[in-house]
């Protein structure tokens, strides 16, 4: 991912496409802080991979491939670990999935193929 295509990244942003993304029997389920929660998660998945660069030495070009099962599995583990927030398990990979969409509408991905379910 590329300083180009993170500066795009708006969080508040996020956090409306995601409230759009989900059921609206979800949508006044969870606070903004909530879903900023499970924003911060993702990301330090992204950086566990080695997603995220903080220098110039990454390949701004390299795709992506981000398997979204192992995501939402990290993303449940430590929301269960952390005990913050009353998440619903069957509702975080929405929550999840409406990131990633957000991503893509930014084009931050490259080919959506990049993503395995």
């Amino acid at each position: 991912m590329s300083e180009d295509r993170d500066f795009l990244y708006d969080d508040d942003e996020a956090v409306k496409f995601i409230k759009n993304y989900l059921p609206e029997e979800l949508r006044g389920k969870y606070s903004d802080d909530d879903i900023n929660y499970v924003i911060d998660l993702i990301y330090d998945f992204y950086d566990s991979k080695g997603f995220v660069e903080d220098d110039d030495e990454g390949d701004d070009d390299e795709e992506v491939e981000i398997n979204e099962d192992e995501l939402i599995a990290y993303v449940i583990k430590n929301i269960l670990s952390d005990g913050i927030g009353e998440y619903d398990a069957d509702d975080i990979p929405l929550i999840v999935q409406g990131e990633l969409e957000y991503c893509e509408s930014l084009g931050m991905f490259g080919d959506s193929e990049n993503r395995r379910d």
